[in-house]
């Protein structure tokens, strides 16, 4: 354990989170992970690609013969199930050092796969149902495929993303998913000037658009946007969120100066009430969202469609890509 702590001692986020862990209680639901007979269907059932399930049962820590990354995944696993269900949850996963070697691109999974039982509970007690907390948890295995498809290696770099699924905050409504939050102080303030009764810290859900799930067609998204109404009004009465609000590239007004009208991203863009635009570029993020990488230089980019066209010539012309902020009644 001294060398494993060692090691996430020489990074700043991982010491802070190190304490954090320190301090972690165990959870009334139990911490485990699937025996190593077991661990290769619970994989599949999260949709986690077939590549990556060998080193995964490779490399599955053990409270035996690894103690100090057991406590590390169990450590970890309490934290992320801890006020299970909370808005508020606890700091998110920081990045395993390189030294760790194909663990370290790993890591999250297990932490993900220890704390399974403790969102499974959660889903149960609220009786959400079991089709749509399957689809919603089988996004850990969607955003590995991300990863092999822009690094080229398996393993998971959104382990703080995913840490909203596996707290139930996230949920897969059809084409969008759909996110228990509260409104930040910019958009809230946004709302506020039109709607009075709700404003920074309103309970709200965040719209989230996920890759690898088909065209963003407005019957898809209508179908979404009803779905939640009903959701969030049955398994969540309790909150009542009145708004939805969207932070995202696909929200970037820049976009309307290449793409039609007719356009799926441009009928979703106008959906929203514009809050506020991003001032930083977010140009290497509309990159891996569309291209799956990032080039140093658009020339390396291919243009097949209208919008990679987009964002390969607004690049060459020297300007930034951004992100937008936007907000609609439910």
């Amino acid at each position: 354990m001294e060398d494993l702590r060692e090691l996430l001692a020489a990074g700043e986020r991982t010491t802070s989170w190190l304490a954090h862990l320190a301090s972690a209680r165990a959870p009334d639901v139990e911490v485990s992970l699937p025996a190593p007979d077991d661990l290769a269907p619970a994989l599949l059932e999260l949709a986690v690609p077939h590549e990556d399930i060998g080193d995964l049962v490779a490399l599955r820590p053990d409270r035996r013969h690894t103690p100090d990354l057991w406590w590390l995944v169990e450590r970890s696993a309490w934290s992320l199930v801890s006020d299970m269900g909370a808005v508020d949850g606890p700091p998110p996963f920081p990045p395993m050092p390189e030294a760790l070697g194909p663990l370290h691109r790993y890591f999250h999974v297990y932490v993900l796969l220890a704390a399974l039982p403790s969102v499974r509970a959660f889903h149960s007690k609220r009786g959400i149902p079991d089709g749509i907390s399957r689809l919603t948890l089988a996004d850990l295995g969607r955003n590995m495929a991300v990863h092999r498809r822009r690094y080229g290696m398996g393993g998971l770099d959104m382990g703080p993303w995913l840490m909203r699924h596996f707290r139930g905050l996230i949920y897969q409504l059809g084409r969008l998913q759909f996110e228990r939050a509260r409104l930040g102080t910019r958009t809230g303030n946004a709302v506020a000037a039109i709607m009075p009764a709700y404003g920074p810290g309103s309970q709200s859900l965040e719209v989230h658009v996920p890759e690898f799930f088909g065209p963003l067609s407005p019957r898809a998204c209508d179908a979404s946007f009803t779905h939640a109404r009903e959701f969030f009004d049955r398994y969540f009465p309790e909150e009542a969120p009145g708004v939805a609000a969207c932070h995202s590239w696909l929200l970037d007004a820049q976009l309307a100066e290449y793409l039609p009208e007719t356009s799926n991203i441009m009928r979703f863009q106008r959906r929203f009430r514009p809050a506020y635009q991003y001032d930083e570029p977010h140009d290497e993020d509309i990159q891996r969202f569309v291209f799956g990488r990032v080039a140093s230089d658009p020339a390396e980019l291919a243009g097949r469609t209208t919008l990679e066209r987009a964002v390969i010539d607004h690049l060459r012309m020297g300007r930034h890509w951004t992100a937008g902020a936007g907000w609609l009644l439910l």
